[in-house]
């Protein structure tokens, strides 16, 4: 039985999968203590998204919260400088 398992695990377990664990422990463990670093001391701002852009490698939905977050981030800029969106131009009144 034993042998049977180590043959199988031999045979699924490669390199895509391999990366793709390595890449999830490493980006979980990097947001992990950026979430910490909100209410503890140290640069949760920085670490957060950082530990998304590790899981952006291997995931598509981290991209995806990273994409959000770097919106969110520069709507926030835009208003503490007084800019607005960029949006389209209404529509011309008949």
């Amino acid at each position: 039985m034993r042998r049977r398992l180590r043959v199988w695990l031999r045979r699924t377990i490669t390199y895509k999968w391999a990366r793709r664990l390595v890449v999830a422990v490493i980006g979980g463990s990097v947001v992990l203590i950026g979430i910490a670093m909100i209410v503890l001391p140290g640069p949760a701002i920085i670490v957060v998204p950082l530990g998304l852009g590790i899981l952006g490698l291997e995931f598509a939905w981290a991209r995806i919260w990273l994409r959000k977050l770097r919106a969110a981030a520069t709507d926030v800029v835009n208003r503490m400088h007084g800019r607005r969106r960029k949006t389209e131009p209404p529509p011309p009144s008949a």
